[in-house]
């Protein structure tokens, strides 16, 4: 019989055919030669059959072309398989309902008290030893900081980032933010001042603090008692130099990382436009 033919005996749309037999899972049971119209015999009907139940069942091509080659009792275990599968994807699928508003509870409690931590870190921190930074100039910057915080906690329920926080609490169109990244690889960045074996930055701050217009990348990889506070060191540093460079067209990056000799070392590097 004729795809047409064969097609309205399966109930289905001779493209589906057409289908099976690219893939290989049912060819005509003749082509001819010279039209290239193809032909099927009844008994391809119950292949048919078996193809589309199987293929409802979620058996992926391949898995059907083995099925295909073993009799009804091979078939009939392996859609007991399939189903024991669909069991207990649904049996997780359950488990995961009924846990799904306690964990977004827990994750809310860990955001506020990660948000908590920062804060509190930042506000102990005392910039005045190392940075020279007046106390009074160091909660200016807190306040913004804050403000930023608590606009987040209002408008989502993830960690804010800190490029757009710092951008909106310091002044200026800048964005500056600690990042893990090491701007020493990265061939568009070149060192243009660097200090090692420093003690303090606000021993050295006036020799790199004013830059021209440009994207800048501070990499520091300091000791201990630096890097414990290290997202109060990085948003002090970039603060100060924001304030230094205010009403410039100039982007600031900043990583800070732990120091593999014990010494405090420190790079500034400018991006090449």
């Amino acid at each position: 019989m004729t795809i047409k033919v064969f097609a309205k005996l399966c109930d289905c749309n001779p493209q589906t055919l057409r289908y099976y037999d690219s893939v290989g899972l049912l060819k005509p049971a003749e082509v001819d030669s010279w039209t290239g119209y193809r032909y099927y015999n009844e008994e391809q009907a119950v292949t048919f059959v078996k193809i589309r139940n199987l293929q409802k069942a979620g058996f992926a091509i391949e898995e059907i072309k083995e099925l295909l080659l073993k009799d009804d009792l091979a078939i009939a275990k392996a859609f007991d398989a399939k189903i024991a599968e669909a069991e207990a994807h649904l049996r997780e699928i359950k488990a995961i309902r009924a846990s799904y508003l306690t964990e977004m509870s827990t994750i809310k409690e860990k955001i506020n008290e990660t948000r908590e931590r920062i804060i509190t870190d930042i506000k102990n921190y005392n910039p005045e030893e190392e940075f020279g930074m007046p106390r009074s100039d160091y909660e200016a910057m807190l306040a913004g900081i804050e403000q930023c915080f608590r606009e987040a906690a209002e408008s989502t329920e993830k960690l804010p980032d800190f490029g757009e926080m710092l951008a909106g609490a310091m002044a200026g169109a800048s964005q500056a933010a600690p990042e893990a990244r090491d701007f020493r690889t990265d061939p568009a960045f070149s060192v243009i001042y660097e200090k090692h074996g420093f003690r303090n930055v606000k021993d050295f701050f006036p020799e790199f603090a004013s830059q021209e217009s440009g994207e800048y990348g501070l990499d520091f990889h300091v000791t201990d008692d630096k890097y414990e506070h290290a997202i109060a060191f990085s948003n002090t540093i970039l603060s100060m130099l924001l304030s230094a460079n205010e009403g410039k067209n100039r982007t600031f990056h900043c990583n800070i990382a732990l120091s593999a000799d014990g010494r405090n070392h420190f790079r500034l590097l400018k991006k090449a436009f």
